[in-house]
């Protein structure tokens, strides 16, 4: 998603340094016009904004407090945006760091998937500091359609837990009336197509129902990712005193998609492993 999304704001005219830890992946982008950096503290001495976004947790707090990390390189008045899924606690304690250097701090991570990061039509979900929200609007708007500022730091990362509790039962929903209706020797893609425009329909359904259908299995969100938000928000609901009960049986299934063998392959990977335990099923 992050090569989308820096692809994008080239096409639109934005001059954008880059590092990966995989450079290898960010060639594409050097050959649109995308300069190289070395490492995340190089990267942040040249910017005004800068966009970070990696897979986990403890991947932010490798590029941003770590050896040759951003706030080795951070100076007075800039921007860092943090749109990767991760902790509210981890975007409170970079928004504090930040402060202690002048500079600004958002965390902002994004739904929508690949195809929304290569659209540009991600929903973007924004907390921290809001003159630095405003002054990072129009280069949002290049990434995404839906956006908007929730208030503090961290803000931003619990409307995206918020976001991914919801896709968790709904996907359980939607593999389990799809495995129904092909039990039942129905035209799955029909079954979409009408229940997709009715009270039913839901993202999940319309963009993965086909994918599932056609047994494609490769990535648009990596399960392993969705594992490590689901836990996030658990571990964040229990802090808060809240049980989540429907989460916790969306845990459980994904466990086993990863216990089967399938933590890279989508979310939608499911639909093939609740296959599998209804045939061990008495």
């Amino acid at each position: 998603m992050g090569f989308s999304m820096a692809q994008n704001l080239l096409h639109s005219g934005v001059e954008v340094s880059v590092f990966s830890r995989t450079r290898e992946k960010a060639i594409p982008l050097l050959n649109q016009g995308a300069t190289w950096k070395e490492n995340p503290a190089e990267l942040i001495q040249g910017v005004d904004f800068l966009f970070s976004m990696v897979g986990y947790p403890q991947d932010v707090e490798a590029i941003y407090f770590q050896k040759n990390g951003i706030f080795e390189g951070i100076k007075k008045d800039t921007v860092i945006i943090d749109m990767t899924t991760s902790s509210p606690e981890l975007a409170e304690n970079i928004a504090s760091r930040a402060s202690n250097f002048g500079a600004h701090s958002l965390d902002a991570p994004v739904s929508g998937g690949d195809i929304g990061a290569r659209n540009g039509s991600l929903a973007i979900m924004c907390g921290g500091d809001e003159k630095a929200y405003d002054q990072t609007l129009g280069l949002f708007k290049i990434m995404g359609e839906n956006i908007n500022y929730f208030g503090r730091a961290g803000a931003g990362q619990r409307v995206k837990m918020s976001n991914q509790i919801l896709i968790a039962s709904t996907m359980i929903g939607t593999v389990e009336s799809l495995l129904y209706a092909e039990k039942a020797n129905l035209d799955m893609g029909k079954v979409i197509q009408l229940i997709g425009q009715g009270a039913a329909g839901c993202w999940s359904l319309n963009q993965l129902g086909p994918r599932m259908i056609n047994e494609d299995w490769e990535p648009g969100f990596y399960v392993k990712h969705f594992m490590k938000d689901i836990k996030i928000a658990l571990d964040d609901a229990e802090k808060m005193g809240l049980k989540l009960k429907g989460l916790e049986l969306a845990k459980y299934f994904y466990s086993e998609v990863v216990n089967a063998g399938f933590p890279e392959k989508g979310t939608q990977v499911l639909l093939k492993v609740l296959k599998s335990l209804n045939k061990r099923s008495p």
